[in-house]
């Protein structure tokens, strides 16, 4: 940890820094960011619009879903209110500001994505090309590989995730 002190016209302004974690909290960061992101989009989308989410997941011309069986509105609602609540405890830990709620979040995304990509790796659906269907299988490793990241990356024990604010230690005036 760095200290840096800078007096003020009232006392001194005191700052500190995590020097040796640096990159790992910040890329900790970066990574809560990018699942919330993620669920906050795809959760909305199916929340929203289940039907449009259905036929068209994830875009680009590609049809993941909707070549997977035929469409359910009360599970396309659900699997958006599912990533809306994964985003919630995602970007809690990033309000928190703290290691032990990034791994919480970590396993959340794990217990999700390990079923996901299981399931998805054994029931290639018989409408989707050779490529969408890697694609898909690319997408879907990612959120193993982003939920470990959130288990792995930050330092042991419960530190911030960002610097302590600084802090002001004021001295008495002398009276004249």
């Amino acid at each position: 940890m760095r200290f840096s002190v800078e007096g003020t016209q009232e006392g001194l302004r005191v700052r500190m820094r995590f020097e040796q974690y640096r990159r790992r909290l910040l890329s900790t960061r970066i990574v809560l960011a990018v699942l919330a992101v993620q669920g906050i989009v795809i959760g909305l989308w199916a929340t929203i619009a289940p039907h449009s989410w259905y036929t068209s997941f994830p875009g680009f011309g590609m049809h993941w879903i909707s070549a997977d069986g035929p469409y359910n509105h009360h599970l396309a609602g659900d699997v958006g209110a599912f990533f809306l609540g994964l985003a919630a405890v995602t970007i809690a830990a990033l309000v928190f500001n703290s290691t032990a709620a990034a791994r919480i979040a970590g396993i959340g995304w794990l217990v999700f994505s390990v079923p996901h990509f299981v399931y998805h790796a054994f029931h290639p659906p018989m409408d989707t090309s050779g490529i969408s269907f890697a694609i898909s299988l690319i997408a879907a490793g990612l959120l193993i590989v982003l939920g470990l990241a959130c288990l792995l990356l930050p330092p042991r024990g419960d530190i911030p995730l960002s610097d302590p604010a600084p802090f002001n230690v004021k001295f008495p005036r002398r009276r004249r």
